[in-house]
Formats: structure tokens, sequence, C-alpha cells
């Protein structure tokens, strides 16, 4: 008995010193964890990049809660870790944040990403900004930016043409710019990918490609929301960028151009020319305020009245109208249409009556008008 005791004494003793030591572990593992976990938080709260210059462009949808908007804002490298972002902007008690689309930077503070998201506004005051309408071409855009930087069309133009920039692009977007933009008779591979918006930079000194790169990642970034009606329509990027831009230039103030987009796809189907001004005006490389006749006889890749079907590229940059038009045309049996000086659109289904649509609203006035 007494051996049984002593045994059961030193057994007792070892147990002990097994809970001591495994209690010291589990303790020392928790304050490890907590010291790091503690250092993570911290470096958590502060900016991804301090010294950073670079120009990140954040979409936040509409709806979008505190947990989703944490998320975009960690995939774009705006933020740390989305957790300790969310559980900060709760600690803040910061709510109703707006959808838009921001300018950020890896520098801003969790404090100025909040402002940000809270005003719809971007914290910091833009240096500049280059606003792209709607419809432009890439010389157009080249003007523009002539106008508000140190840097001239013919450097923009030299920039956008560069083969080797154009494979960085393309490697960068694979999705978006395809071997289709050195289809035969292309004239600018990046035609119809510089999306036209209002662009903000925070520096003076900005690079070409730091004005060029924010509007092809915008172009990526709204076509990405219609990647499934695209590949419903079998449609190509390429095509519908290209069927895209024949609306935005075809288009007035008043235009309805889901209507247009259906007279091309009825031509289309129906094996008729698109014979669309301003695919002529786009082969003549001029402005001009009337096609006259001679005009439509030009011999170029990009006349609609001479060569059947779309053209090889986009002839200007659309915008987010003229796309969901190309993409969700009416339901009409229309082949022709005309505007009036009003701006208002006049659709018929025969010649007959495209040419009664003339005569009642266009007055010829004797110039050499293009015969329809």
């Amino acid at each position: 008995m007494l051996d049984k005791i002593k045994q059961r004494k030193q057994e007792g003793k070892v147990v002990r010193r097994i809970v001591t030591r495994v209690t010291v572990i589990v303790l020392a593992c928790i304050a490890v964890i907590g010291i790091f976990g503690t250092l993570y938080i911290k470096s958590a709260l502060k900016p991804v990049d301090p010294d950073s210059e670079k120009q990140i462009q954040v979409e936040i949808p509409m709806g979008s809660g505190i947990s989703s908007i944490s998320k975009i804002l960690e995939e774009h490298g705006i933020i740390k870790n989305a957790t300790v972002f969310k559980y900060y902007a709760k600690f803040k008690n910061q709510s109703n944040f707006q959808a838009g689309n921001y300018t950020m930077t890896p520098s801003m503070t969790l404090d100025e990403i909040l402002e940000s998201l809270k005003t719809g506004k971007v914290y910091r005051e833009p240096v500049f900004k280059i606003t792209i309408p709607e419809g432009m071409t890439l010389e157009q855009i080249g003007n523009i930016i002539e106008k508000r930087t140190d840097y001239t069309k013919e450097q923009f133009m030299e920039r956008v043409n560069n083969e080797e920039f154009i494979n960085g692009v393309m490697a960068a977007y694979p999705d978006l710019l395809t071997d289709e933009i050195f289809n035969e008779n292309i004239r600018y591979p990046l035609e119809g990918y510089l999306f036209p918006a209002t662009y903000s930079f925070y520096e003076k000194d900005v690079s070409l490609d730091d004005i060029i790169l924010p509007m092809i990642e915008k172009t990526n970034s709204v076509i990405n929301e219609y990647k499934p009606l695209i590949a419903e329509k079998k449609m190509t990027v390429h095509t519908l960028l290209t069927f895209a831009s024949l609306l935005e230039e075809e288009a007035t103030a008043k235009s309805d151009r889901e209507t247009i987009a259906s007279v091309f796809y009825n031509r289309l189907e129906a094996g008729m020319p698109l014979q669309t001004d301003p695919s002529v005006l786009y082969a003549l490389g001029e402005h001009k305020d009337r096609v006259l006749y001679e005009d439509l006889k030009v011999k170029n890749p990009y006349n609609t009245y001479v060569n059947p079907g779309l053209p090889p590229g986009p002839i200007a940059n659309a915008g987010i109208v003229s796309i969901e038009a190309a993409l969700n045309p009416t339901d009409t049996e229309y082949l022709y249409f005309l505007a009036d000086k009003e701006g208002n659109n006049h659709f018929a289904k025969t010649y007959e009556e495209h040419l009664k649509n003339k005569s009642k609203y266009i007055n010829n006035s004797g110039n050499k008008e293009k015969k329809e």
C-alpha cells in the first residue's frame, strides 16, 4: 500500500509538472500571438506605402456595405487588411459611404479614405483634371492632353501607338485587349479603348503612362460589368466597342441610341451596308459639317458606304450609354433613319418612307448632299 501511495504521489507530481509546462507554453503562445497581433493591427492602421504617388482607380458599386468596400480597397492595394479597416470604421462610427469612382493612392491614411468615401470625393484636391468627352478620337484626345499638360499631341500619339507600350497593356488586360486590335487595316490599335471620363491627377509632373493607363483601366472596369451579356450576344469586346463607337458618333443630344442600334443590326442581318456618315469622316480624317456625295466614294476600310459590315475597329471612344445600346437594341424593323435640325430622329422601314422623311425634315437647299 505504501508503494502504491508513493507511486501515485510521484505520478501526481509528473502530471502537475506537465500541466504547469503546458500552461506556461500556452500562455507564452498567447502572449506572442497578442504581441504580434497588436503589431500587425498597428501596421494595418498605417498607410500601405506612405511615399507612394501611384494613382489607383477604385469603383465602389451602389449598395456596397462596409464589408464589401473593405474587400475592394484591399484588392486594389489601398489598405492592408479589410477586417482591420472594417472594424476601424465601426470604431469611428463611420457609415453612409458614397458609391462612385475614386482615385486613391496607397499613401492615404484610413481617416483620409473614410472621409473620401463619406463625401463621395477624393480627400485630397487634385492638381489638375483632364476631361475626355464621349465620342473623342485618339487624335482629339491628344489635342486635349496637349492643352492640359506639357505633352504635345505628337508625343501622346507616339506613345499610344508604341508597340512595346501596347504589348505591355495587352499583358495587363488580356481580356480587354486581344489580337483584334492588330486586325488588318486598323488605323490605331488603341482607338476606342480610352474611356471618356474626368480624370484627376495629384502631382504636377505625371508621365504620359500615368495619364493614359487610367483611361484604359476605366474601359476595362466598365467592360467587366457587361462580360456575361457580351458572351450571351456572342460578341467580342472589339466588336462591341466598334459598334458602340458608331452609335456614339451618330447620336445627337436627343437621339434614341437603342433604336439606331436596331437599324444597324437590321442592316447587317439584311446584308446592307451600314452607310453611317461618321465612318466616312473617320476615313477622310477630317471634320465636315456635311458629308457630300463625292465623299462617299473614298476608298478606305473605314468607309461603311463602300465596305460591308462594321469598320475594322472603333472610330471613337464610346461612353456607357452607347455601349449599353449596342448590347440592348430595341426590336424594330427599321432600316433607315435621319435626324432633323432639332436633333429629333425619324425612322423608316422602307426607302420610300425614308425619302418622305428626308423631304419633310431636311432642307436640301440645292447643296450636293449624300444620296441615301
